[in-house]
């Protein structure tokens, strides 16, 4: 570690902190990764612990963590780590319901300690461009369609079936949280349908439409069963005319020019914002990408479809 450079752990060591997380902090100004915490996994040349409890014990020195792992355990860690004193970097969802968000955020505010829910697709190049021409042009309509073949985006992942976790809306919430980042007023979930596989708990496909208080229409469509590459995109009208919305906010695609981009600036900008959030000694605690999730289990229509296997 470098004088510039503050001590980071990392908790959970698998496809996404492989293929995010760490190259992110490999790179970063900000933090040096000092240690990590995985039952079955490790990285070479970092300091390794089997659980939070032995981190804690151990470490008193790395006062930030940035939390990887699957929704399940997720909030059990946090927990442990606010009470004892650290920053909290929460990988997406920020827990698995509505009623331990709003506990670890009383938690985090009693201890004084940072607390942020990370949503990665918000950090997209193209983003703050879409939201500018829906606020100067006025919104007509968005059209979601966020598709992707699930054996390879998350290989042989079972966690993301499991109750507690979210199926077709662990990446579906990408959407909602740029929902949130592009327009100026409050919408909410109007009717959903999802398909849940016979065999598995969470659904792997989803329709569903938003009310909007101008009266813009606002729908899309999640679905794992995807044949090619992901597809995560909107389709936006403006009083104006439309523009696309691509990869996950990151290219905008317009007739007047388009602005270019990739998936790679997000976790580097999501590490700098917590760097930013510490120092001022606040916290990043927005819900709503999983308000509108659990409302969609709340309000949605259930259809059994055949059996998932990998």
């Amino acid at each position: 570690m470098t004088a510039d450079r503050r001590p980071i752990a990392l908790a959970g060591i698998g496809k996404i902190a492989r293929d995010r997380h760490i190259p992110a902090l490999e790179d970063s100004e900000d933090w040096s990764l000092e240690a990590t915490i995985s039952r079955n996994s490790e990285v070479e040349g970092i300091e390794s612990h089997a659980d939070i409890e032995s981190f804690l014990e151990a470490r008193p020195d790395i006062d930030t963590i940035s939390l990887a792992l699957p929704p399940g355990p997720r909030t059990a860690y946090a927990e442990a780590a606010i009470r004892a004193g650290r920053n909290v970097m929460l990988e997406k969802p920020p827990a698995r319901t509505m009623a331990e968000c709003l506990r670890l955020e009383a938690l985090a505010a009693e201890a004084g300690v940072t607390l942020f829910a990370t949503w990665h697709s918000r950090m997209g190049h193209a983003v703050e461009s879409a939201a500018a021409r829906i606020r100067e042009e006025g919104l007509v309509g968005i059209r979601i369609d966020w598709r992707e073949d699930v054996r390879k985006t998350h290989p042989r992942q079972d966690w993301i079936w499991e109750e507690g976790s979210l199926g077709v809306f662990d990446p579906g919430i990408n959407a909602f949280s740029i929902l949130g980042e592009i327009l100026d007023m409050p919408i909410a979930l109007r009717e959903v349908s999802m398909e849940i596989p016979s065999n598995r708990q969470t659904p792997i496909a989803a329709d569903f439409a938003f009310t909007h208080p101008s009266g813009a229409e606002i729908s899309g469509v999640f679905d794992f069963r995807h044949d090619g590459d992901p597809l995560w995109d909107m389709w936006i009208e403006t009083k104006a005319g439309r523009f696309a919305l691509r990869d996950s906010g990151s290219r905008l695609e317009a007739d007047d020019g388009d602005v270019p981009g990739n998936q790679s600036e997000e976790y580097p900008l999501l590490y700098r914002r917590l760097a930013e959030l510490v120092d001022a000694g606040e916290s990043d605690f927005d819900l709503r990408p999983l308000h509108h999730t659990a409302d969609a289990h709340l309000i949605g229509r259930r259809s059994i479809v055949e059996p998932f296997d990998w």
